[in-house]
């Protein structure tokens, strides 16, 4: 390898080919999981293959060990949108990045979606200023907090998760930035850390903690609850394949609400 193709090591002056974004392969598993009707068997199969498995687990820890906020997953993005206007940036997990692929015409227009399959608040409060206060926007739609719940990072208490939120919101109101404070969307489990003790409930503690958070705080509260959720509090069966995403027909129950709340994030003064 030669000395210009090594990889930066340290602090450099540019990290222009460590620019991320998802693989090609996990797009085409969000295509398919947000379509109607079942997915493809062979795909499904290729997702479960040992050895692929093992394949990402180990690029997934090189990543993070290199990157561990995930700050170069939308560099290049960011970048090429200079010049142009921002309305509403949407920040958040997988829930929010799977958006986009649910309905791109939503994403269009001044509306930019800077969510990452995976995160949790820290992740998410570390690319608050490159992935949203660096492009100006009159507001962000902030949901967050099922991979929390998850421990996706480690361990983490409900104080440290609202410590990250209330970080997050000082960094909006002190550049101008309404914010859309979006509930948590309705989980029936967490199939990929089964280990975790009542999901639900410690949902439900920070969901009913946001929606008090808004009201306190006279923030827009997107609350996609009452459209998503089964009798039992869980998401509904016909809007999720795993009990934690929603399909396309959830996101197309989601997206009146957000409209709603976009709207009116638009009409209040800077800031508010």
């Amino acid at each position: 390898m030669t000395e210009s193709a090594a990889a930066p090591i340290g602090m450099v002056d540019s990290l222009a080919d460590l620019s991320g974004g998802p693989t090609e392969e996990a797009l085409a598993f969000a295509r398919a999981y947000v379509a109607d009707g079942e997915m493809d068997p062979a795909l499904l199969a290729l997702l479960r293959d040992p050895e692929r498995l093992a394949e990402r687990a180990v690029a997934d820890a090189a990543k993070k060990a290199r990157d561990w906020p995930a700050l170069s997953h939308y560099r290049a993005a960011n970048a090429a949108l200079a010049g142009q206007r921002t309305d509403v940036v949407f920040i958040g997990d997988s829930i929010t990045e799977m958006w986009r692929i649910a309905q791109p015409d939503l994403f269009r227009d001044g509306v930019v979606n800077r969510g990452i399959s995976g995160q949790t608040s820290p992740q998410i409060l570390l690319r608050f200023m490159p992935d949203v206060i660096a492009l100006k926007p009159r507001a962000v739609h902030l949901m967050c907090g099922i991979n929390d719940v998850a421990g996706n990072t480690g361990p983490t208490t409900p104080a440290d998760y609202k410590a990250n939120i209330l970080a997050m919101l000082e960094l909006a109101r002190a550049n101008g930035v309404t914010v859309i404070l979006a509930g948590l969307t309705p989980i029936s489990g967490l199939p990929w850390t089964p280990g975790v003790q009542d999901p639900k409930g410690r949902a439900a503690e920070l969901n009913a903690w946001l929606a008090a958070l808004a009201a306190e705080r006279g923030l827009i509260h997107a609350d996609y609850g009452p459209v998503l959720a089964d009798a039992q509090g869980g998401l509904r069966a016909d809007y999720t394949r795993d009990g934690v995403h929603p399909v396309g027909r959830g996101y197309d129950a989601m997206r009146p609400v957000a409209v709603a709340a976009m709207n009116a994030a638009l009409q209040k003064p800077a800031g508010d």
